[in-house]
């Protein structure tokens, strides 16, 4: 009687502790959307025939290494350039373009360009399915007068982009997370 009491007492705590585990129930398994590595950061100004060219490439990633920085030329004053930027992982193999998972997720993006007004302004030529802007593409403005300087380039996963500004592309409000940001040294002159 001692023996059936003690195999029933076994029998209910195993079920017990069976029951309580979920680690192989796959309906509990929540997927986490890994933040994508993003390498190089190319963004292209275009007037006409006159390319400006500035890149920012960090090859080790979060290593010790500063990112090498490279512009092409000198912007000229007083000019309305056409702007298109690009992210990639090249240390993917083949290398990832980051840029097409950011149109996929375009109501989950921005980027932001902040320069000394000066520099001249910022106009954003594309918009997410919400009417809002993404900023893979735009117009920059360059001032009237010589000036040099950085430009910040940042992009931001999840801004609230109906904050005060954000539409307009100020980065003040938009909360969110960065997942890319490089400064570019550039020189308008005529």
């Amino acid at each position: 009687m001692k023996n059936i009491k003690t195999s029933a007492l076994a029998l209910l705590a195993l079920t017990f502790f069976s029951a309580c585990s979920n680690d192989d129930n796959p309906a509990v398994y929540i997927p986490v959307n890994e933040e994508e590595v993003i390498t190089t950061v190319t963004t292209t100004l275009t007037n006409g025939s006159d390319v400006v060219t500035l890149t920012s490439r960090d090859l080790d990633g979060d290593g010790p290494d500063a990112p090498v920085v490279t512009v092409s030329g000198t912007l000229k004053k007083n000019t309305v350039y056409t702007g298109a930027i690009s992210f990639l992982n090249e240390l993917a193999t083949p290398t990832d373009n980051i840029t097409t998972e950011i149109e996929e997720e375009s109501d989950e993006h921005q980027i932001f360009y902040q320069a000394p007004a000066t520099f001249g302004s910022f106009a954003y030529t594309d918009t997410d399915a919400n009417g809002k802007p993404v900023g893979l593409n735009f117009t920059f403005t360059t001032g009237t007068a010589d000036a040099s300087g950085n430009l910040i380039v940042t992009l931001i996963h999840e801004p609230n982009k109906n904050a005060a500004g954000v539409s307009d592309g100020d980065i003040t409000n938009a909360a969110g997370a960065t997942d890319a940001q490089v400064i570019y040294p550039i020189v308008i002159a005529d």
